[in-house]
């Protein structure tokens, strides 16, 4: 049986706690990731490979994220602001300023808003199109964000806390219109590809939820406390990572743990499936973003396919 053999992307001095991939381009797809270095780093998808680092945070990146076409990025950083990129060059585009650490920044499924939640426990909407313009505030929290995103239906975000809850708000009147309370606070939010499914997890809890009616459709528990936790583009099954350093895959009709490899160093703060399938990147406190195969031998990007530790070249491997 072919063992799993993880690809580590080196370059970030210290904990990787974000990342996101774009849709697939006609140039493949891309990668991005958030590290308490200050220097978020652009890779190709497929292999991990370094593109190009985004200079001009001066503080932790907690947060970045790729528009679905990939020609722009964003990142939000313990210097008070969030920034817009254009992902192709490095360019800074905009420096959307705040009054705390933005821990959290959301492109709108156009790629033509931006979400941004900060410490000032206020959710932020920029409009990309119109510089002059003041951004639509979201006010209710008296607790940090821990998650933050927008819905399929741009009409609608959702956010969790440190309230042990819940929220959907509605961007045209910029008001709460339902909260789904929880036995702890969220520790991660994400879509699934499609984004008919809202992943969300919570203490050992992978829950899965309808984002547009905010009901659960089903939930699950792991063998440790889990802080990120990504569907499969075919819903078959998901991924998830935690406390315990462990990268776990489990079936997504049934929960049943399918795999699981210990890999990094440090708990795993961020994992996320390509959109593709074909692989599954994840980013810890140890300060590496590795990238793992889906179908264990399978030749793709930069594996080869390994049966017996032989590779298809006939090396060892």
């Amino acid at each position: 049986m072919a063992r799993q053999i993880p690809l580590t992307c080196s370059g970030h001095t210290r904990p990787v706690v974000h990342l996101s991939f774009s849709d697939i381009t006609p140039y493949g797809y891309f990668l991005i990731s958030a590290c308490k270095d200050g220097k978020p780093m652009l890779r190709y998808g497929h292999t991990g490979d370094w593109i190009g680092t985004y200079e001009g945070h001066k503080g932790a990146v907690w947060s970045a994220t790729l528009t679905e076409d990939a020609t722009k990025a964003a990142t939000g950083a313990a210097d008070f602001t969030a920034k817009v990129w254009n992902a192709e060059t490095g360019e800074e585009l905009r420096s959307l300023p705040h009054k705390h650490i933005v821990k959290i920044v959301d492109f709108s499924p156009d790629g033509k808003r931006l979400l941004t939640a900060s410490n000032e426990k206020l959710i932020r909407i920029f409009d990309l199109q119109d510089e002059s313009a003041e951004p639509d505030l979201f006010k209710g929290y008296t607790v940090n964000i821990r998650a933050a995103l927008w819905s399929k239906n741009p009409t609608y975000i959702i956010s969790g806390g440190e309230d042990k809850a819940m929220r959907l708000w509605d961007t045209r009147s910029m008001k709460e219109v339902k909260t789904i309370d929880l036995p702890q606070s969220v520790t991660s939010m994400v879509l699934s590809k499609d984004g008919n499914v809202l992943i969300a997890t919570y203490g050992k809890t992978i829950s899965f939820w309808d984002p547009e009616r905010m009901e659960q459709i089903k939930s699950f528990e792991a063998p440790t406390a889990i802080f990120s936790a990504s569907l499969h583009p075919s819903k078959s099954c998901f991924v998830a990572g935690g406390d315990d350093f462990k990268l776990y895959k489990f079936d997504y009709e049934d929960g049943k743990e399918l795999e699981s490899y210990k890999g990094h160093f440090g708990p795993v703060h961020c994992v996320r499936y390509s959109p593709d399938g074909e692989l599954y990147a994840s980013g810890s406190e140890d300060g590496t973003l590795r990238l793992w195969q889906n179908t264990v031998g399978k030749t793709y990007g930069l594996w080869r396919a390994v049966n017996n530790g032989v590779a298809a070249d006939g090396t060892n491997s």
